[in-house]
Order: C-alpha cells, then sequence, then structure tokens
C-alpha cells in the first residue's frame, strides 16, 4: 500500500505564530521608544519619596510600640543597657535635688534682700525643678517599669499640673512688682548667685536632656527643660540687675522677665497636657509593670 506523497506530514509542520496586524502590510510592530524612567541615584525627587516612606514607617512603628504599653526605647536598648541608664537617671535627680534646694534657698534670700522678682521667680523655678526631679524618681523608681509608656505619661501630666500652677504664681509676683514699681537692689551676692545657679543648671539640663533621648524619656526631657529655664533666670537676674545699675529708668526688665518666663512655662504645661492625657487614657490597660 502506498501513500500519497501530496499528503503534508502532520508531524513536521511548523508552530503557529501571532502576527501583528499592524505588520501585515510589511509595517513593523511599533516599539516603545520611551521606556519608564526610574529614579536615579541622584534624583531629588526619588530620595525625598524614600526619605518620607522611612519616616512614615518609623511613625508607625513607634506608634505600634506605644499601642502596646511600652516606649520606644524597648526596641532601642538591651535589658542591662536600659537599667544601667535607669539607675543614671535616679542619680542625676538626686543629685538634681540637693542642688537645686541650695540654689532655692539663695534665690529666695535674694529676692526678698535685693527685691528682685527674677530672683523670686529662679527660686520658684528651683523649688519646681526639686518636684519635677521627684516625679522622676518615682518615674524610675521600679526597674521593671523602665519602658513603660503609662508611667511616663503619668508623670507627664503631673509635670504639666505642676509647671502650670508654678508659673501662674512666677506671674504673679511679677506683675505685682511691675504695678508697685518695687526697685531692685544689686549686689555681690546676687551677682554670685545668678552666675553658679545658671552654670550648675544648664549642666544639670544637658545631662537631664542626653538621658532623655536615650531612654525616649518625655518627663526627662521635661526636667531637663525645666533646669534649662532655671539657667536663664540666674543669668537673666544678672543682666537685669546690671542694666539697672547703669540705666536706672529701666527699672522694669527685671519683672517683665518674670512675666515671660512665667508665661513660657505655662504654654510648656497645658502643652503637656493636651498631648499626655489622651496618651494616658490610650495605656491606662497597661498597668501590669506594678
Amino acid at each position: 500500500m502506498t501513500t500519497d506523497s501530496s499528503t503534508p506530514d502532520l508531524s513536521t509542520a511548523p508552530n503557529p505564530t501571532i502576527v501583528d496586524p499592524a505588520a501585515q502590510n510589511g509595517q513593523c510592530a511599533p516599539t516603545d521608544q520611551h521606556p519608564p524612567k526610574r529614579g536615579t541615584q541622584g534624583d531629588p525627587f526619588s530620595m525625598d519619596r524614600d526619605q518620607e516612606m522611612k519616616i512614615s514607617e518609623s511613625i508607625q512603628f513607634s506608634d505600634e510600640v506605644e499601642n502596646r504599653g511600652l516606649l520606644e526605647s524597648s526596641t532601642r536598648l538591651k535589658p542591662h543597657e536600659a537599667q544601667s541608664y535607669r539607675k543614671k537617671a535616679l542619680w542625676v535627680s538626686w543629685a538634681s535635688i540637693l542642688v537645686t534646694i541650695a540654689l532655692a534657698v539663695a534665690a529666695f534670700t535674694v529676692s526678698i534682700m535685693r527685691h528682685s522678682a527674677s530672683a523670686f521667680g529662679f527660686a520658684f523655678d528651683a523649688v519646681l525643678d526639686v518636684l519635677s526631679s521627684i516625679i522622676v524618681l518615682w518615674r524610675y523608681s521600679n526597674a521593671a517599669a523602665v519602658h513603660s509608656a503609662h508611667r511616663e505619661y503619668i508623670a507627664c501630666v503631673v509635670l504639666g499640673v505642676v509647671f502650670i500652677l508654678s508659673s501662674m504664681c512666677i506671674v504673679g509676683k511679677a506683675i505685682h512688682d511691675l504695678a508697685t514699681k518695687l526697685l531692685p537692689e544689686v549686689g555681690d551676692f546676687l551677682f554670685s548667685v545668678s552666675i553658679l545657679s545658671g552654670i550648675l543648671c544648664i549642666i544639670l539640663a544637658v545631662v537631664k536632656f542626653m538621658l532623655g533621648r536615650v531612654l525616649t524619656s518625655r518627663a526627662l526631657i521635661t526636667d531637663a527643660f525645666n533646669s534649662l529655664v532655671g539657667g536663664i533666670m540666674g543669668f537673666s537676674i544678672l543682666i537685669s540687675a546690671e542694666v539697672f545699675k547703669h540705666h536706672p529708668t529701666v527699672w522694669y526688665l527685671d519683672g517683665m522677665t518674670g512675666v515671660l518666663i512665667g508665661l513660657i512655662i505655662l504654654a510648656y504645661g497645658v502643652k503637656l497636657l493636651i498631648d499626655m492625657v489622651p496618651r494616658v487614657r490610650q495605656t491606662h490597660n497597661y498597668e501590669t509593670f506594678e
């Protein structure tokens, strides 16, 4: 039996191909001559987008950590490192209490002897610094609560209330001195107290701020801010007294400085309450650290 040679062999048939309709009339398929651009290493827009994504991811991660009742320091520090910094915070707080008590006594003495509103403001701020350091001591008294967000926020709320009450006393005393035109007196004792208090308070502020950044503690940073205000007020006593010595007509500078410092403390205290009261409510379920 013979096969018909004209029958095509299906086994050797070529594979079907898909023809582009645009190529049927001898035209070539159009090619994309403008491929999508990719951000290069030097493209500032792509770098800005990358930075924004990293910042947003960092903020989301911090919020997730806080929602679990922990501070961000719990993800940064090892347990032994956290305890080491906690002990340093306690030592600094004790040192701050001893130093500021001595400065408060000296400043109250200057305020009474020299009729200085700035000295009274500094003395009251020194008392505030003692109270804030005591709050920080409570904050870190429990070793198991070093990363507790709830304990941190409670400390900040108490600090905010103390700031507001203290600012009212400072502003009230300064306004009273301005209304009665109480003239400050200048003396060597005033200069000595001003320089010493300014230097010591600024040193304490720097140390507290560094510890607060490491422990991500708003309470420590607030305590550092209070010490910084005390240092500024210490130098402001010196400046206002020196100005009054050479220009007696500018007698109101001392009282205006007291009002300004009081308003700054008031604004910080209000801001602290606005930020921290909602967070205390959010983390009230995480009280098992006690």
